[in-house]
């Protein structure tokens, strides 16, 4: 099979706000959270009590389902309140931060010398482990199961999505001890995607499978490049890490530091500069977009427009994330909006809309959904948009009404709520595709494990 991927099938939503490669280095302090929600499928047991004082890498809780599995702190500071929901469910921690951070030590580590057992117990023990990431069910991967490949996407596609080039700039020396470690937990290979015509950090490491990609998103997904590369059958298992979390598996080879320091890029048309920040995961998000950020009704959403989540200015960017994207709040309501000429919104149809006429034009999107949600309409208009070879509607209504023999032989194996991202875009429909997929891959792996 070719080692470049090119895919038609997609859309390129361009956006205003695009980050500037300047990076703002911000101070460790302030206040940090964790939340388990960031951590699909995971059922907590608390460690760290209100009060306790914790060193960043230190665990403040574990997996009821397997005790080696353990969520560290982000920085050192004091746990200064465990938030509960109903049944005392933990929603987060909230911790405040050390103006001199403080790591547990872990040891520094010989990628190469290591075995496939002791790099498992030493992401367990350090608390890496949930960066890896599994397929089916797009979970913390269940260190049980061997995988048959492990993947990277280092291109990103999504909407203003940060540029790996720049934030990867100068990390060789972490990306290839982590790719060493990492490759020895499967007996397959270690495939990483990048940009065409990218001038990658990876170009040059040792141990992986290289492959250049192109076109429209989502080619950036990691499930665009498997179902490519090497699809998933049932009763297979692929693993997943982002190049972000490379690096903080790198850092902690080296140094011994649970390091989980981000460069992430504020974008979006809402930012009077938008540019890139460095920050610990689970930050509070106003230190970050202070004297920076218009206010006025706006939407602020940790990750990308299409598969991020909302969060007022006093929330935390998401575990996972790199990227904190402000818009205009689509709360206005255009008169008679369906019944004339659109040049200011991109669309597939081409029905009194004209974006098909200047494809490079970026535009200032809100967040008004421009319709109401009402069955499904088939219109064919997924398909264009779905590079994977699979009938995106009839999964979806499989995942409705609960068929698992249905969902099975629909292939929701190879998917993730991300791969439907796109469709939920430019439905007609206004159905949330991604919650619809999510709640069905969440029944598969209850019913069938």
């Amino acid at each position: 099979m070719s080692k470049d991927i090119r895919i038609k099938k997609g859309l390129n939503i361009r956006l205003v706000g695009e980050a500037e490669q300047t990076t703002t280095q911000l101070a460790t302090g302030g206040f940090y959270a964790i939340k388990p929600s960031d951590f699909h499928g995971i059922t907590v047991k608390l460690i760290a009590k209100e009060g306790a004082e914790v060193k960043a890498g230190e665990p403040l809780f574990y997996s009821k389902s397997d005790e080696r599995i353990l969520f560290p702190s982000p920085v050192s500071g004091k746990v200064t309140k465990v938030i509960r929901g109903e049944r005392r469910k933990v929603l987060a921690i909230n911790i405040a931060a050390n103006a001199t951070q403080e790591f547990k030590d872990f040891g520094t580590k010989d990628a190469a010398s290591m075995s496939a057992e002791e790099v498992k117990n030493h992401l367990l023990a350090s608390g890496c482990w949930p960066f890896v990431k599994q397929r089916p069910y797009d979970v913390v991967a269940n260190p049980n199961q061997a995988p048959k490949a492990i993947f990277i996407s280092a291109y990103a596609s999504a909407p203003l999505a940060a540029d790996f080039e720049y934030t990867l700039k100068g990390k060789e020396a972490e990306l290839q001890a982590a790719l060493t470690a990492v490759g020895k937990l499967t007996k397959g290979k270690l495939h990483v995607s990048v940009g065409k015509n990218a001038n990658s950090s990876f170009s040059n490491l040792e141990g992986i499978e290289l492959h250049k990609v192109s076109g429209p998103h989502p080619i950036g997904n990691v499930g665009t490049q498997i179902a490519h590369i090497d699809p998933i059958n049932k009763g297979e298992v692929v693993w997943v890490i982002t190049p972000q979390d490379l690096l903080v598996i790198g850092e902690l080879l080296l140094t011994g530091k649970f390091n989980i320091t981000r460069t992430l890029a504020l974008t979006g048309s809402q930012f009077s500069k938008p540019h890139y920040v460095t920050a610990t995961a689970g930050a509070q998000i106003a230190p970050l977009v202070k004297g920076n950020l218009n206010n006025d009704n706006t939407r602020i959403i940790s990750g990308n427009v299409l598969s991020g989540s909302q969060v007022e200015e006093e929330g935390f960017v998401g575990y996972y994330d790199n990227q904190i994207t402000a818009i205009p709040e689509g709360d206005d309501y255009e008169f008679f909006g369906w019944n004339k000429p659109v040049f200011n919104k991109i669309s597939t149809s081409r029905a009194l809309t004209f974006s098909w006429l200047t494809p490079n034009k970026k535009y200032d999107l809100n967040t008004n959904t421009n319709g109401e949600h009402r069955a499904f309409v088939v219109t064919g208009s997924y398909e264009k948009v779905f590079p994977l070879d699979l009938y995106p509607m009839q999964l979806l209504k499989a995942c409705m009404y609960k068929d698992l023999d249905e969902m099975e032989a629909l292939g929701a194996y190879e998917v993730a709520p991300e791969d439907f991202a796109l469709t939920e875009f430019i439905c007609v429909s206004k159905q949330p595709h991604q919650k619809i997929i999510r709640e069905g891959l969440d029944l598969m792996r209850e019913e069938l494990g």
